[in-house]
């Protein structure tokens, strides 16, 4: 059964949704344009903030990491989509590595590492799961519970290859956002390495995301008559910034302002009666670390110590020196009284199925990528691609449907954006 959802302030978004269904034809011819000139990440997750007057992505990441939450009745859709993918890869593959995040003890994540390899390996590849955990030599097997092991093995360099014992694969798929940097044992190696290197956090911004976005969004927004403002949100940064000692807070504090200015001038607009926030948050970065809601400019010139260390430090320790500012957007999507967002996969250029982020410790503003949160399926009742055009908007496939033509974009975006930042360590 699909989830039960409460959406409020519905108006402007069914209008949006309208928009989107009139215009499905449309919106399919433009998207098939668009593969034609940029590549299309291997695989993609959005997160999506649905606010009843806008429809958003917050959020994109290129390193997936929550394949164990989709519906377990769609992966045949995501192994279509993965045989697509690597067709286009290494048309004769038949082996490939994976290569997940250096967590042994988080079964959440180990339980997406196998999804992932399952998913694979009913394309016909051989998938062996490589480790760069410094201290493994040999094998080693992890239990997931239920039955179910994980193999991890320790990846060799040959050359200018990257391997397994006996084991030489065709191409190399990176579940790991390299965060602490790039490891030598993957630099110049002459094998398809899935995402690129400059994929990882090392490198990439959100703010270059974002820009990539806006373009996006405009040419979409023109493309079907609506206010891009509707599917994109504001954003500024900040850099040099040092939390511990207090420097680059003016800069803050005058991008809040403005901000908040701009986001009241559409409410008025739109006659939405609530409070303009942001959020402030890491410019590289995962795991939901380093993330404030904002709603007075004041918040940010009177952070406490304890504030001040939470936004300094982000994954595997490193320190928070840029900052993006972003137009915060209200979730007003529940799930048993929980407040929810929707999460889009994608493989190659298909989405292949989602679920909702569930908090039942946090609010309609802030954010949910948070110890406590938990995840519920989007159980489909048909394919998010199959909307029902004659259907009213709020019916479940043309929702879904709608979420799925905003990560689309998302991830159109994410393709323009690694185009763009092209890094020497490959």
């Amino acid at each position: 059964m699909v989830p039960h959802l409460t959406t409020a302030l519905t108006g402007p978004l069914l209008d949006l949704e309208r928009h989107i269904l009139a215009a499905t034809p449309k919106i399919e011819h433009w998207f098939r344009l668009q593969w034609h000139e940029h590549e299309a990440p291997f695989y993609t997750s959005v997160d999506l903030r649905n606010s009843g007057f806008k429809l958003a992505p917050v959020d994109t990441n290129l390193f997936p990491g929550g394949f164990n939450n989709l519906n377990a009745d769609f992966v045949p859709l995501a192994v279509q989509a993965a045989m697509s993918a690597v067709e286009k890869i290494c048309p004769d593959a038949q082996q490939l590595l994976l290569i997940p995040e250096n967590h042994t003890r988080n079964v959440f994540y180990l339980k997406n590492v196998a999804r992932l390899a399952s998913i694979l390996r009913q394309t016909g590849l051989e998938v062996r799961n490589g480790s760069l955990l410094e201290d493994l030599t040999e094998p080693l097997v992890l239990d997931l519970g239920e039955g179910e092991t994980l193999t991890l093995e320790p990846v060799l360099r040959n050359g200018n290859r990257v391997g397994l014992v006996n084991y030489d694969p065709c191409a190399v798929l990176l579940n790991n956002d390299l965060s602490a940097g790039v490891p030598e044992i993957l630099r110049n190696i002459e094998q398809s390495l899935l995402p690129p290197l400059h994929a990882g956090w090392h490198q990439r911004r959100k703010s270059h995301h974002f820009s990539a976005y806006n373009q996006v969004a405009t040419e979409f927004a023109e493309l079907i008559g609506i206010d891009p403002w509707l599917i994109n949100p504001y954003f500024g940064t900040c850099g040099e910034i040092d939390f511990h000692a207090r420097q680059g807070e003016e800069c803050l504090e005058m991008h809040v302002t403005d901000m908040l200015e701009k986001i009241h001038a559409k409410y008025v607009e739109y006659q939405i009666d609530a409070q303009p926030f942001v959020i402030v948050k890491a410019d590289a970065g995962t795991y939901g670390m380093g993330i404030m809601t904002v709603k007075d400019p004041a918040e940010v010139r009177d952070l406490n110590r304890k504030q001040r260390n939470k936004m300094a430090v982000g994954k595997e320790g490193l320190q928070n020196s840029e900052v993006i500012i972003q137009e915060g957007v209200y979730t007003f999507e529940s799930i048993n009284d929980a407040v929810a967002e929707p999460v889009v996969y994608m493989i190659d250029h298909f989405v292949v199925g989602g679920f909702y982020r569930v908090h039942t410790g946090r609010g309609i503003d802030e954010n949910l990528n948070s110890p406590g949160m938990h995840f519920v399926p989007l159980a489909f009742e048909t394919p998010c691609c199959t909307p029902n055009r004659s259907a009213n908007p709020d019916s479940v496939p043309n929702r879904f449907y709608t979420y799925g033509v905003v990560a689309r974009l998302a991830m159109l975006a994410a393709s323009i954006e690694l185009e763009r930042y092209v890094s020497s360590d490959e």
